[in-house]
C-alpha cells in the first residue's frame, strides 16, 4: 500500500474514515493544518477523522540503480556531471561579477578625477576673483593686465596680459610701498645697533656635543629627497619641501606631521613661513608658487597659485615686513609680490644677464636682495630701485644657497666649490671654505638668528663659530650625513641654535641637538 500523497510506502500509515484513503501521517497532518481538506476528494477533514493503521516494520525497497555496481557507477557519474555543471555556472557568475566590479571601480575613479579637477578649477577661479576684487581700485588697463581668466583650469590667452613690446604689464612698486620698506629698514637698523647675544643661545660646548636626536620619514619612498627646509621659530614647526612634489609641516615638539600640502606637479624647491597670519609659501619646479593659508583646525588651503615665471622657481624669500616676498627663477627674472593679494607688483629682468637664478635671500633690513645664478655670480639688488648694485664673482658652478648674517654685513654663499664669506661694507670676499672634493657641491648655508653660528651642508654638516673679517672662523662640530646618500641638501638652525634640522636625499628629516640629560647639565 502506498501513500495517496507521496506515492511511497508510508512509515506511519493512517487511513481516513471518510474516504478510506491511506496516507503518511506527517504529510496528512501538515495538509490538514494548512487547508483542512482531504487532498484527494476535497471534502472537509480533521485529525479526528484519521485513524492509524497498525503494521509491521516497513523496510524500503532498494532502488534499482543502487542494486548493482554498474548502476551505482552510473549514479556517481550523474552526480559528478551535475557538480561540474554547477561549478562551471558559478565560475561564469564570478567572472561576470568581477567584470561588473572592475567597471564600477573604473567609473568611481574617473568620477573622483573629474571632481578633483572641478575643485581645482573652482579654487583657481575663486583665487582670481579675489585677486580681481583687490585690484579694482587700479586703472582698468592694469587690472585687465594682471587678472587672467580661467578656461578649463588654464589661463586665458596670454595676449590679454601683454602690453607694448610683448611684455606683461605690472602695476609697479608704489611710493607708499617704498615708504613702508624704508620705514621698516630704519627701525630694524636702529634695533641692530642695540643688538645683544640672547642669554638663551646654545653655548659652543653644547654644539660640540650635538648628536642625532631623531629621524622622521616625512616624504614618499618612491620619490625620496628633501630639497628645502624652513622653521617657524615661534611655534617650533619645521617645513620640508620634497622631490615627491609635496610640502610637509612637522611639529618638532610632538613629533607629529601637522599637514601634508599637495598640489605641485613637480618637486618643491623652496618653502618659507611668513611670521604673521599663519601663511606658508612654496615654490616648485612646475614654474608656480603657492600661497597657503592656515586655519584653526590646523589644515592649510591654497589661497593663490602664482604663474608668473616661465621656468623652474628656485627660491622664495619673505621681506621683513611680512607683507611682501620675492621669487627667483631659472627664467632669468625675479618677481616682487604683494602677499595679501598674490599680485606680482614687478618682474625684474636684467637684459645684460642671461643666467637663471638658483637662490635668493633678503637682507635682514629688507632693502637689499641677494640672488645666486647658474653662472656662479652673486648679484646684489637695491629693492627700492630694483637695480643691480653689486656683483660677487669667484665661485665655480651654480650658487646653491645664500644667507645673510643678522649682524647686517656678512653674507655667506654656497656653490660647487664650497662656501665664500663676503663683507657687504667693502663688497669683497674675505674668507673661503673649500670643504669637499670636486665632485661634491656645497648645498646649503645658514646663519643662526643671533648671527653667532654658521651651518654648512654638503656630504656632511659642519657648524662654524662666526668670527670677524680678520679673526678665524672655527669649525666647532662636524655631523655625518646619516642618510647614506652622501648628500645633505639643506640645513636650518632652530630657536637659539638649540637644534639643527637637516634634509638629505632620502625621505627623512633629521634633528640634531643635545640629548635631554646633557641639555639639563648644560643649563645647570
Amino acid at each position: 500500500m502506498n501513500c495517496s500523497i507521496s506515492g511511497e510506502v508510508p512509515e506511519e500509515p493512517v487511513v481516513s474514515t471518510k474516504s478510506g484513503l491511506l496516507y503518511e501521517k506527517r504529510l496528512i497532518e501538515r495538509h490538514i493544518s494548512d487547508y483542512g481538506k482531504c487532498p484527494v476528494t476535497g471534502e472537509v477533514l480533521t485529525m479526528d477523522d484519521i485513524v492509524p493503521v497498525k503494521t509491521g516494520k516497513i523496510v524500503k525497497p532498494r532502488s534499482l540503480t543502487a542494486a548493482s555496481i554498474p548502476g551505482m557507477l552510473g549514479m556517481f557519474q550523474n552526480e559528478w556531471d551535475a557538480l561540474m555543471l554547477s561549478n562551471f555556472a558559478l565560475e561564469q557568475q564570478l567572472h561576470t561579477a568581477r567584470q561588473e566590479l572592475s567597471h564600477a571601480l573604473y567609473q568611481h575613479d574617473a568620477a573622483c578625477r573629474v571632481i578633483a579637477r572641478l575643485k581645482k578649477e573652482r579654487d583657481e577661479a575663486r583665487s582670481l576673483l579675489a585677486q580681481a576684487e583687490r585690484q579694482a581700485p587700479l586703472p582698468a588697463s592694469v587690472a585687465t593686465a594682471n587678472v587672467s581668466a580661467l578656461s578649463n583650469g588654464k589661463r586665458a590667452a596670454e595676449s590679454e596680459d601683454m602690453g607694448p613690446g610683448g611684455k606683461r604689464m605690472r602695476p609697479g612698486v608704489s611710493d607708499s610701498i617704498i615708504a613702508e620698506l624704508t620705514e621698516c629698514n630704519a627701525a630694524l637698523s636702529q634695533q641692530r645697533k642695540k643688538r645683544q647675544i640672547p642669554p638663551t643661545l646654545a653655548p659652543i660646548d653644547a654644539l660640540e656635543r650635538y648628536t642625532q636626536l631623531s629621524s622622521h620619514p616625512l616624504h614618499k619612498t618612491n620619490k625620496p629627497g628633501i630639497t628645502s627646509i624652513d622653521i617657524n621659530l615661534s611655534k617650533d614647526i619645521v617645513a620640508t619641501g620634497g622631490v615627491d612634489s609635496s610640502a610637509v609641516l612637522f611639529d618638532r615638539t610632538s613629533g607629529e606631521i601637522l599637514s601634508t600640502l599637495n598640489g605641485h606637479s613637480k618637486k618643491v624647491t623652496s618653502v618659507k613661513f611668513v611670521a604673521q597670519n599663519d601663511v606658508f609659501l612654496s615654490g616648485s619646479a612646475d614654474k608656480t608658487v603657492r600661497i597657503w593659508q592656515g586655519s584653526e583646525d590646523g589644515k592649510y588651503d591654497c589661497r593663490h597659485i602664482l604663474k608668473d615665471h616661465t621656468a623652474e622657481v628656485q627660491a622664495v624669500t619673505v621681506h621683513a615686513t611680512n607683507n611682501y616676498f620675492v621669487t627667483a627663477s631659472l627664467d632669468t627674472t625675479w618677481c616682487f609680490y604683494d602677499l595679501s593679494s598674490g599680485l606680482c607688483l614687478t618682474q625684474v629682468e636684467d637684459p645684460s644677464n642671461s643666467m637663471g637664478y638658483t637662490s635668493a635671500a633678503f637682507h635682514p633690513d629688507g632693502l637689499i636682495l641677494g640672488t645666486g645664478t647658474t653662472g656662479a655670480t652673486v648679484r646684489i639688488w637695491d629693492v627700492k630701485s630694483r637695480g643691480n648694485v653689486a656683483n660677487f664673482d669667484g665661485h665655480t658652478g651654480a650658487v646653491t644657497a645664500i644667507s645673510f648674517s643678522e649682524n647686517g654685513y656678512f653674507l655667506a654663499t654656497a656653490a660647487h666649490d664650497g662656501v665664500k664669506l663676503w663683507d657687504l661694507r667693502k663688497l669683497k670676499n674675505f674668507r673661503s671654505f673649500e670643504l669637499y672634493d670636486q665632485d661634491t657641491p656645497t648645498n646649503s648655508v645658514d646663519f643662526d638668528h643671533s648671527g653667532s653660528y654658521l651651518a654648512i651642508a654638503g656630504s656632511d654638516i659642519r657648524v662654524y663659530q662666526v668670527g670677524s673679517v680678520k679673526a678665524e672662523w672655527n669649525c666647532i662640530k662636524t655631523l655625518p650625513d646619516l642618510s647614506g646618500t652622501g648628500k645633505a641638501t639643506c640645513v636650518k638652525f632652530g630657536t637659539d641654535a638649540k637644534y639643527l634640522a637637516v634634509g638629505s636625499m632620502d625621505r627623512n628629516l633629521r634633528i640634531f641637538g643635545l640629548p635631554e640629560g646633557d641639555d639639563a647639565s648644560t643649563e645647570s
